[in-house]
């Protein structure tokens, strides 16, 4: 699997932290040449059984998904767009497709890409998971849950905690922060060390007033300075000045000047301006 970029998550700093972010989009990268039809014997298929077309599909998207791993979308898309030309029926490179039309904003071609995938392998769940968020992206919710309860109800799905948490942000996005709240706690217990689930989880419960509980998840972030960020200490800041703990506001406060002196983060400290 490669993860790839799609949107900056509810709580967005630690993304920049990271220099790109993991949560939705995932490409399946899996040699098409299990889809073979078997042969009249009882021979397993192996490499020399694939096509040349299929075999140069496959060269083609591989090197499309690790374009599109470095944001070179466009180099990425004349890639896919040869794999497709190799191999007209590529469910995956469809799928890449679709991913990196969504990144380019042509919706259009992103949806019929999704559909097109769907089509030609209608139980994969990474093309669920990327359409559902896609979905999410253009606000139409119910259709973008509806694609995330599928993807997980595929038997041997291994992307559950990647699923809850792009389900649960895109509750947050939706306004129904109860769900997101649900969601993205069921996320971080698959998957504790995720500091995705922790910062959007944290952001979460900041936003429905559940201070304390917001407090245990950014500090997580927070603890690991390769990861933590602007946006990851305004909120712990932010959640310190809400439990009326003056010592923990300027000990993150600090920490955001000293860190990121020029961030916009920053400058709201400085003003005091806590709830902007």
């Amino acid at each position: 699997m490669r993860s790839a970029r799609l949107a900056r998550p509810l709580a967005a700093g630690i993304a920049a932290g990271l220099g790109a972010f993991a949560l939705a989009g995932c490409v399946s990268t899996t040699s098409t040449k299990a889809d073979l039809p078997a042969a009249n014997t009882r021979d397993r298929i192996t490499a020399s059984d694939e096509p040349d077309a299929m075999r140069r599909a496959r060269a083609r998207f591989d090197l499309a998904s690790a374009y599109f791993s470095r944001n070179q979308m466009m180099t990425a898309l004349d890639q896919v767009k040869l794999a497709l030309d190799a191999d007209p029926n590529y469910a995956e490179a469809y799928n890449l497709r679709g991913l990196i039309y969504s990144n380019l904003g042509d919706t259009a071609l992103a949806e019929e890409s999704f559909r097109r995938s769907l089509q030609l392998k209608p139980r994969d769940p990474d093309t669920m998971h990327n359409y559902g968020w896609y979905l999410c992206q253009q606000k139409r919710y119910p259709e973008a849950q509806s694609f995330f309860t599928q993807a997980m109800a595929i038997p041997q799905y291994r992307g559950t905690a990647r699923t809850l948490l792009t389900q649960g942000i895109c509750h947050a996005y939706a306004g129904q922060l109860a769900e997101a709240d649900n969601t993205l706690s069921r996320a971080y217990e698959l998957d504790p060390g995720n500091p995705f689930v922790a910062v959007n989880l944290s952001q979460v419960l900041y936003q429905r007033g559940e201070y304390e509980r917001a407090r245990f998840y950014v500090r997580r972030v927070n603890g690991m300075t390769d990861i933590s960020n602007a946006q990851t200490l305004w909120l712990a800041a932010r959640i310190e000045q809400k439990l009326g703990n003056q010592q923990g506001v300027t000990q993150f406060g600090t920490q955001l000047q000293n860190r990121f002196p020029d961030s916009r983060e920053a400058a709201a400290y400085a003003r005091g301006s806590f709830d902007e």
